[in-house]
């Protein structure tokens, strides 16, 4: 008997071969023996491995369960906003790190207890400003603090929500959320390990961490642009500054100055600066611009436009705020969709910070 997940993949092969049998009846006979041929083999597939998977999220997942949750969350980011702006870059890189360390399930917002160090405790994400954090907090509590919508909406989704709106109130795009994640089960310092992109990467290395995430090199980009709000400490590009061969070549120079009058010799590490100097707390497009002239703070960063394989991107999206918009739109959709937990795999958290 086919599991679950078998079963389901061959559901959506016998759909797709109606659907082709229905494209394929005008042409004869032929084509819909060729469907039924690839119908047998993607049955025969189906016992090792399911075709294909359907798309657990969807855009108002909630509206019959807690309508309003969008309205409250943007209100709860709005008024954390207002109160300090470090808030839109910390909302932001919250949601990337949790994505990319065992899927978009708010695993990485749990506090270590007893035994247990978890995700928040590992030294990549040492550096997440507790901003981020209290903004999932705040908007978890205000939502539970209605009736109807107590227990109902995990915090991966809140996240979620909340990364749009602190992105669209900075603003960048605003878009439609896809919704319907849960909470992850587990959260451990150990699971960090050599999944965040490193300060220092160059093409080739972020595109292999992009890409094991199901990201493309244009969505890497785009999602890089996060950059544009937000603070990084010293230590992240203090290499950059000084050392043998410093400052690095591809630093303009009165950005290098700069970066070493705020980031001097014997700084403390967790000092920061504005990741974008010329519009930092605007989300736009003005990182691009900065990669071109020699702006972009991390060596990560200022390689998507000395690497002639990026550039070409980089150039584009300097040119044009709307066709930016568009990918990171599509890029971030997609980074939300990293190994969803559905069912059995997760549940809902009372406390976001507490694994139930």
């Amino acid at each position: 008997m086919f599991a679950r997940s078998h079963l389901a993949g061959v559901i959506c092969w016998r759909r797709r071969y109606k659907q082709a049998k229905m494209r394929s009846s005008s042409m004869g006979a032929g084509s819909v023996r060729l469907a039924a041929a690839l119908l047998a083999l993607a049955l025969a597939a189906a016992g090792s491995a399911p075709p294909c998977a359907a798309q657990p999220l969807r855009r108002n997942y909630y509206a019959g369960v807690c309508p309003s949750v969008e309205s409250i969350v943007r209100g709860v980011v709005a008024k954390k906003v207002q109160q300090t702006g470090t808030t839109i870059g910390a909302t932001v890189r919250l949601f990337f790190h949790d994505c990319f360390v065992q899927g978009c399930d708010a695993s990485v917002i749990v506090a270590s207890a007893g035994n247990n160090t978890a995700e928040k405790d590992h030294p990549n994400n040492l550096s997440l400003a507790g901003d981020g954090f209290d903004t999932v907090i705040r908007a978890k509590a205000a939502v539970d603090a209605v009736p109807q919508c107590r227990n109902r909406v995990s915090c991966a989704d809140i996240l979620a929500m909340a990364t749009r709106d602190a992105i669209a109130l900075a603003g960048g795009p605003s878009y439609a959320v896809e919704l319907g994640r849960l909470d992850g089960l587990s959260s451990t310092k150990s699971s960090v390990d050599g999944k965040l992109p490193a300060p220092f990467f160059n093409l080739d290395q972020l595109n292999k961490i992009f890409a094991a995430n199901g990201l493309s090199q244009a969505d890497m980009i785009a999602l890089s642009a996060g950059h544009t709000v937000g603070l990084a400490h010293c230590g992240t590009f203090s290499g950059r500054l000084r050392g043998p061969s410093a400052p690095d070549p591809t630093l303009d120079r009165g950005y290098a100055a700069q970066l070493q009058a705020e980031c001097p010799a014997n700084v403390d590490p967790r000092a920061a600066v504005s990741m974008d100097p010329v519009t930092p707390v605007a989300f736009d497009n003005q990182y691009f611009r900065n990669l071109q002239g020699g702006k972009g703070l991390l060596a990560s960063d200022q390689v998507l436009y000395t690497d002639p394989r990026s550039k070409p991107t980089v150039d584009a999206w300097a040119r044009s705020a709307a066709a930016f918009n568009r990918a990171f739109v599509e890029a971030i959709t997609k980074l939300g969709r990293v190994a969803v937990k559905t069912g059995a795999q997760g549940n809902i958290r009372r406390n976001c910070a507490v694994l139930n």
